[in-house]
């Protein structure tokens, strides 16, 4: 009797344990048991602090400021905002436009400078030529007087050729890096995930319809991509110039006309279902997937990169567009291989078999059960995506000339290699970047592994 309580105790005890096992909590503790990723995490949010907070750590205008009795936040306004100022007894002293406006050369009462007093763009006339950050640097005082550099006004790590701060243009550099790892990695996730997805569960027997509704369907999307992106090139890149909001406005037409394309021809084929045109065939979506996956890895992926930028406007936006694009394949592989597991599990089957859609199926049951192993993809591509664009930038075929990456800097140092701060502390940068995604990817795939689910 004795024994079969223990026994009973035991079983219970083991019962409640697997009841309340959490394998996020678990994935979690084993990520913190790397040392190195947990570091690496950190240091990460750091950088998105700092590119989140970039316009207040390094602006040219000051944070506050008190001047002829008014109290101004320059660094808090738009650049166009203009100010017509007013001496204590109310007579007009002075119109300030923000945007142009040499705030060093002001009599301010008080003061209040970012920790970095230069933006990225703006340019000390008086430390051209690649003033070295240990050299002299002058100064122009309120007063007219051309005198050392204070030391709140130094160019900590030099300035290049034409007197921008490379300190202001590393911090602005890193959120366009971090922006430019999001976005694009976004795009693919979405494009991989959505075929791998597709291809995975279907495979080339499930997914049957009649054989006119097939042809017309990949006519349609054929014309839907040929209206959509391709006739349609110069409107994205005028809306990205724009702005963000532009271009995926733009982006969100085209795959309207897609669809609408799509769909048309899709319906056009209602009236020829006779005959043989009526037969039902399978539709190879795996076959296209993985053909399609093959086609874009048997290309130089920077060489393919290169070539579209070449044709296409020099936009930030544009570059991310392109990274994403041609970054899907590797996620759409790891999500195919995942579904081809998990889509004869029963969880699957049972939603098959209570008659569930094959879209809910898809992605409310089996998709969140396979992207243990995408995110980790996600975060290796991520790095990939911010030394692609490095690499564009320091050719000067990435980003426009008036913004401010890291590779952009690499490419001033390469013109002059006699700055070697514009070589030294950009590359570090970017080496210091890569390495911390890498290590938090590699540190994710060990705390994800699906054989530790069980």
């Amino acid at each position: 009797m004795q024994w079969l309580t223990q026994e009973f105790l035991t079983n219970r005890i083991m019962q409640n344990t697997n009841e309340n096992f959490s394998f996020k909590k678990y994935a979690w503790t084993q990520f913190k048991k790397n040392k190195i990723a947990l570091v690496s995490l950190y240091l990460l949010l750091i950088l998105v602090v700092i590119a989140l907070f970039a316009p207040y750590i390094a602006n040219d205008r000051p944070l506050y400021c008190e001047y002829e009795g008014n109290t101004l936040y320059p660094a808090f306004v738009a650049d166009t905002r203009s100010d017509s100022i007013f001496n204590t007894e109310g007579k007009f002293v002075q119109f300030l436009q923000y945007d142009i406006t040499d705030w060093r050369q002001l009599d301010l009462t008080a003061v209040i400078w970012a920790p970095i007093p230069y933006s990225a763009g703006s340019m000390d006339r008086y430390n051209r030529d690649y003033a070295a950050p240990g050299g002299e640097q002058r100064f122009k005082n309120p007063a007219g007087e051309i005198i050392d550099i204070p030391a709140r006004f130094r160019h900590r790590l030099g300035t290049d050729g034409i007197g921008r701060d490379l300190a202001s243009g590393l911090i602005h550099g890193t959120r366009i890096s971090l922006m430019v790892g999001l976005v694009s990695m976004g795009i693919a996730s979405v494009i991989g995930i959505i075929l791998g997805a597709l291809a995975g569960f279907f495979g080339d027997t499930k997914l049957k319809m009649p054989r006119i509704k097939y042809w017309l369907t990949l006519f349609g999307i054929f014309m839907g991509l040929f209206y959509g992106f391709g006739q349609r090139k110069y409107e994205l890149a005028a809306g990205f110039n724009e702005g963000f909001g532009g271009g995926m406005w733009e982006i969100f037409i085209s795959i309207l006309i897609i669809i609408g394309v799509t769909v048309f021809f899709r319906l056009l084929s209602k009236p020829l279902q006779f005959g043989k045109l009526k037969e039902e065939v399978s539709v190879p979506i795996d076959t296209f997937v993985s053909r399609g996956i093959e086609l874009l890895n048997s290309i130089p992926r920077l060489l393919l990169i290169i070539t579209i930028t070449a044709v296409v406007e020099r936009s930030i936006w544009i570059v991310m567009m392109i990274i994403g694009i041609t970054g899907w394949t590797r996620i759409a592989r790891f999500t195919r291989a995942e579904f081809l597991r998990i889509r004869s599990l029963e969880f699957v089957q049972a939603a098959e078999s209570l008659g569930y859609s094959s879209a809910r199926t898809i992605f409310k049951h089996a998709l969140p059960n396979s992207l243990a192993p995408v995110f980790v993809s996600i975060a290796f591509g991520i790095a990939s995506a911010i030394l692609i664009e490095s690499g564009l930038s320091f050719l000067g075929i990435g980003v426009p000339d008036d913004i401010v990456t890291w590779g952009s800097l690499l490419n001033l140092g390469r013109q002059n290699l006699e700055a070697w701060w514009l070589i030294i502390y950009p590359g570090i940068a970017i080496f210091i970047t890569i390495t911390i995604y890498n290590m938090i990817a590699e540190a994710s795939r060990d705390a994800l592994d699906p054989r530790l689910k069980s």
